[in-house]
């Protein structure tokens, strides 16, 4: 049982700060995009394939998930296929756009949806946690954010870094032609702002995620379990 303070010890101690030195930028920033409306004619899907568009031209890897048959919350079985493929894009991403039309004050309950399907630690993967992630509403109105602020709550609660630049387009009637494409504006240039800043802060974070996301909390609880199981074996 000499072993077991060592084991402790390692499962508690701060990880080595010089993990910040191996960049690792060996494969294309990997971007999942949630969008949160089922219409035929959806301009936060609009919004989204936008997006792609720019985020591909600044050399991501982009993933869209369509909520299309995506069960409620604890309606269906966590084996459900949208469900599966729901976590595995997430456990995939590196970063996450999420883009949300206005509705009634808050992001659209087809949006919040697909975030409550996602729990926040799965068995020893988190698929959420260290990720960055840059938001983005439409509203039929006025401008409003609204459904940003909701947004960047939940991401906070999802322990995202959460970019600090922001994409908000008012009367999304307006800004989008027949063929779902973004009319040059000034909203379409802050849309360019932030995703050019999301795939900034995503190759930023990708050698600092593990190093900025561990918790003494949980190191300690990882420890004490350890050394109950390692206990246990020595009876």
């Amino acid at each position: 049982m000499s072993e077991l303070p060592n084991l402790v010890a390692s499962a508690v101690r701060i990880p080595d700060a010089a993990a910040l030195s191996q960049s690792g930028y060996t494969h294309k920033p990997r971007i999942l995009m949630l969008y949160g409306s089922l219409r035929e004619r959806s301009y936060s899907r609009f919004l989204t394939l936008e997006a792609q568009r720019l985020l591909e031209a600044f050399g991501a890897e982009v993933r869209i998930f369509h909520a299309n048959g995506l069960p409620l919350p604890n309606d269906a079985p966590d084996d459900h296929p949208k469900v599966q493929e729901l976590r595995e894009a997430m456990v995939w991403s590196e970063g996450q756009v999420w883009t949300s039309p206005e509705r009634h004050g808050a992001m659209s309950a087809v949006l919040k949806a697909q975030i409550d399907w996602i729990p926040l630690p799965g068995g020893a993967v988190r698929p959420t946690q260290g990720r960055t992630l840059a938001l983005m509403q439409v509203s039929g109105g006025s401008q409003s954010f609204n459904a940003l602020n909701h947004m960047r709550v939940l991401g906070r609660w999802m322990r995202m870094v959460t970019i600090p630049n922001q994409s908000s387009v008012a009367k999304a009637w307006q800004e989008f032609d027949e063929a779902g494409r973004m009319k040059p504006s000034s909203y379409y240039d802050r849309v360019v702002d932030v995703m050019e800043e999301l795939v900034k802060f995503t190759l930023l974070n990708r050698p600092a995620a593990n190093y900025l996301t561990s918790r003494y909390s949980e190191r300690k609880e990882a420890a004490a379990k350890l050394e109950e199981r390692v206990g246990l074996k020595s009876i």
